[in-house]
């Protein structure tokens, strides 16, 4: 069995990934001694000296695996300490994982890292749509599963953009199904949060269904989604629908990568596109920044500012 890393860097803002690292590099070093005990210390609450005291030798023997979370936040106290664990961390008896979130804090430290040659594993933001469809089609292929396109669509829609959730979403998905997954099993399991979501309503206020859209936000609002969120979607899709216009030509896939959409978000916005023009387009955004204003404490009742904002998008929709 090869030697695991005395030194590990976990660096990046992803909870999801960065907690993955951290497990999978705790069972290489259960693998390699099975009796190691792991010591965890959070920057927020530590206390100066105390990782010089879990790294020193214990008089009873065996090995030690130490932790420290958010190294980005860690005082001018923890970092001389990791400055000195750093420099004398090595062989069987002491293993150090740093988790850094990112910016410019503790940049001592990791470069120190760095010259010493510690492994590092990436733990990258997932922001944009296109990433976190990405992610989800890498967590079926992970339980070599496969998913059609629309059924990571729907997911998206249904659980929403929160990584962690998706990530729940789509393991609950490959334990509790067979086969190919596709919308009908995603609809199955979320069917209620696809009908209450924000997205439903967007997608058909965008595209001028003005009693499909005022029947699904009148559903969403009774299943208790706020309104806030549903003015921000119908503010993302319009604000797709601009970007895309005026992206001129080329394939979904490489409009993808140029504006940090998924290739079927080009594809829906494409669509939708074509009814509309750039002024009518101008007069729907505005109508939604003014119902952004109100249903966040602006107006006195954010239901009827997003119907207003719904009725003004599907009229400018329909003047076409």
């Amino acid at each position: 069995m090869p030697e695991p890393p005395a030194l590990v860097l976990i660096a990046g803002p992803e909870r999801v990934l960065s907690d993955r690292a951290l497990d999978s590099t705790l069972e290489v070093f259960r693998a390699h001694d099975p009796q190691i005990e792991v010591v965890r210390l959070y920057a927020a609450d530590y206390a100066p000296g105390s990782l010089i005291v879990h790294a020193s030798p214990s008089l009873f023997g065996g090995a030690t695996a130490i932790v420290l979370h958010d190294a980005d936040e860690a005082s001018d106290d923890l970092q001389a300490d990791l400055l000195t664990v750093i420099e004398q961390a090595a062989g069987d008896d002491l293993r150090l994982v740093v988790l850094h979130k990112g910016g410019n804090r503790g940049k001592r430290v990791l470069d120190a890292l760095k010259a010493v040659g510690a492994r590092r594993i990436d733990a990258p933001p997932i922001k944009t749509d296109r990433e976190k469809s990405d992610f989800l089609t890498h967590e079926f292929r992970r339980a070599r599963r496969k998913a059609t396109p629309e059924a990571v669509r729907a997911l998206l829609d249904a659980v929403g953009r929160d990584v962690g959730e998706l990530a729940s979403a789509a393991l609950q998905l490959i334990d509790d199904t067979e086969g190919l997954i596709d919308v009908e099993q995603v609809q199955e399991y979320h069917g209620g949060k696809v009908d209450a979501t924000g997205f439903r309503v967007a997608d058909a206020a965008v595209a001028g269904q003005t009693s499909d859209a005022l029947r699904l936000l009148r559903h969403a609002i009774a299943s208790g989604l706020d309104p806030v969120p549903i003015v921000a979607v119908l503010a993302s899709q319009l604000r797709q629908v601009a970007r895309v216009a005026t992206a001129g030509g080329g394939s979904s896939g490489a409009l993808a990568g140029k504006l940090g959409m998924a290739p079927w978000q080009i594809d829906r916005a494409r669509a939708a596109a074509r009814g509309w023009d750039g002024d009518r387009l101008g007069r729907a955004i505005q109508a939604v920044a003014a119902a952004d204003f109100e249903v966040k404490g602006g107006g006195r009742d954010p239901v009827y500012a997003v119907e207003h904002a719904i009725l003004t998008i599907t009229r400018e929709r329909g003047a076409g």
